[in-house]
């Protein structure tokens, strides 16, 4: 049992529609049993869990626990990480997910349900886990960076996480990412994007979506890059290319059972480092947040955590 570290849970009481903060007493009674003494930082908005996270790491905290959504876990992966890599490269990450879409742990294969997290937290061995790091222009155009445990993508996925970060999700997950997605592919324009992978492949191609893939799954389960693995020091790249608006209707079922390369005009590439421009306007969309547009330069980050998470 984890006992002996100074511990640290950075909690989302809004995370889940609000309900982690109304669950957060027996989550907490849970992880003292089994983690004994502990300290709790509540965010209270954007920003909150990074700026915490790095507070505690500082503090001395050894191991961190984040519960939320993949929104929070990518402001506190942030707070791990520094220009140069992770500030304290020693401490171990936890996670309770309590979000909408909570896509990594399909791939990090994390428990759901608090007390089995709260088991894997306590008897689970930590293994280092990759990062993206992405330069981009944020919402005003000024140069931006920020890391990515998940996916980062550009094209509808950016279109899809503004129009969800504007809706209640009320309904949940699923339900809102495919709700938003079908609102934006009747508005949405296919994008002209000049995309480069490790300096092999340059070229510019006609698509709906790029995907730049450490997870396997994004958007609330769409599962757009199945080999894709977290400690493999490569990116997959999926390309949504030139399909017609019928094309991508009839194939949408295939966005979450696998079989997406299947489909004539869906390619997928591994690499490194990738970047990408346009002359159009591309919103990004970064761990389920969009927060600016293209152009971008993304940076494998190998082995940047050490993520408790089952072998």
């Amino acid at each position: 049992m984890v006992v002996s570290r100074k511990t640290i849970f950075i909690v989302n009481p809004n995370a889940s529609i609000g309900s982690t903060g109304k669950e957060w007493p027996c989550i907490r009674d849970l992880a003292e049993k089994r983690l004994g003494p502990i300290e709790t930082y509540f965010t209270a908005g954007p920003g909150d869990a990074a700026r915490l996270t790095r507070h505690a790491l500082g503090a001395g905290a050894e191991l961190v626990v984040c519960v939320g959504g993949d929104g929070t876990l990518n402001e506190v992966v942030n707070g791990y990480m520094g220009k140069d890599g992770p500030i304290k490269p020693d401490a171990l990450l936890g996670f309770i997910p309590r979000g909408t879409g909570c896509d990594f742990v399909k791939t990090a294969t994390i428990p759901r349900e608090p007390s089995l997290a709260l088991d894997l937290i306590a008897w689970g061995r930590a293994s280092p886990v990759d990062l993206g790091r992405i330069e981009f222009r944020d919402r005003y155009g000024r140069p931006a960076s920020r890391y990515f445990h998940n996916v980062t993508s550009f094209g509808l996925g950016g279109e899809v996480d503004d129009r969800v970060n504007r809706t209640s999700k009320v309904f949940g997950g699923f339900i809102s990412y495919i709700w938003a997605t079908l609102i934006s592919l009747l508005i949405y324009h296919r994008k002209r994007i000049r995309l480069k992978v490790d300096g092999k492949f340059d070229m510019c191609v006609m698509c709906w979506n790029i995907v730049v893939a450490n997870g396997q799954y994004h958007g609330g389960g769409m599962w757009v890059a199945p080999d894709a693995r977290l400690d493999d020091g490569l990116f997959q790249v999926t390309i949504v290319g030139d399909l017609s608006l019928a094309e991508v209707f009839r194939n949408l079922p295939k966005l979450y059972n696998g079989k997406l390369f299947q489909v004539d005009k869906v390619d997928t590439l591994r690499g490194r480092r990738i970047e990408a421009c346009s002359d159009q306007r591309v919103l990004l969309d970064v761990d389920g947040e969009q927060p600016g547009q293209l152009p971008v330069v993304i940076d494998m980050v190998p082995g940047a955590l050490r993520l408790i998470r089952p072998k």
